[in-house]
């Protein structure tokens, strides 16, 4: 190439910036271009999140039937409801107690079908025509079951929010045939934490209760 034919650098500069009347668009116009777009696509997903969160959450019922305590109870429920919440929310069975929430304390274990069951993580509509039995239904009248006397003899509480639920699997641990011993006890008994260190009482309570039945 001649250097006739070679553009000088201060020549080449505005054949680039030239505008609407020029071959090219020039950088500014690209870029003022490029961020209308980007702004309409930004305005495009707020309008969208917007309307979307206006309106409530659709929710589904469902009719179950459940035999508490003894009881009958014919409930429309949120098919999203635990049976920890129904019994406590909806029955006002307020014995069995919300702990960790997540399975791992015990407090909220009841029996179902006579098997103990942690109930925050069972969803209420899984149970219908089951039975279901709390604290509040093993006594008789003013006569406690053995193994709630048991708990008060032998001391096996300290605040007491834990008990309900040592209760209710301690009964289904002797139902179950798991109380032949201290040991024995302990490991099916594991799944309940008491927070006060109430344990020895625990223990003997299940044990002497085991004994009279």
């Amino acid at each position: 190439m001649s250097d006739h034919d070679r553009i000088p650098l201060r020549q080449a500069r505005p054949m680039a910036e030239k505008g609407a009347a020029g071959s090219r668009l020039s950088r500014r116009s690209v870029l003022q271009m490029a961020g209308g777009a980007a702004s309409l696509a930004a305005a495009s997903v707020a309008t969208t999140q917007t309307a979307s969160s206006d309106g409530p959450p659709a929710t589904s019922t469902t009719r179950v039937r459940l035999v508490v305590n003894g009881s009958a109870r014919e409930l429309e429920l949120d098919l999203r409801q635990s049976l920890l919440d129904v019994l406590r929310e909806r029955l006002d069975l307020t014995g069995t107690k919300k702990g960790c929430n997540q399975g791992a304390c015990g407090a909220c274990t009841v029996l179902v079908n006579g098997r103990r069951v942690t109930s925050c993580l069972t969803l209420a509509v899984m149970h219908d025509g089951a039975e279901i039995t709390t604290i509040e239904g093993l006594a008789r009248g003013d006569e406690l079951h053995p193994l709630q006397a048991a708990f008060i003899e032998h001391d096996g509480f300290q605040c007491g929010f834990c008990t309900p639920g040592q209760i209710m699997s301690g009964v289904a641990c002797i139902a179950e045939g798991h109380a032949t011993s201290p040991e024995q006890i302990q490991f099916w008994m594991s799944g309940n934490i008491c927070r006060c260190a109430a344990y020895p009482g625990i223990v003997a309570a299940v044990a002497d209760a085991a004994g009279r039945t």
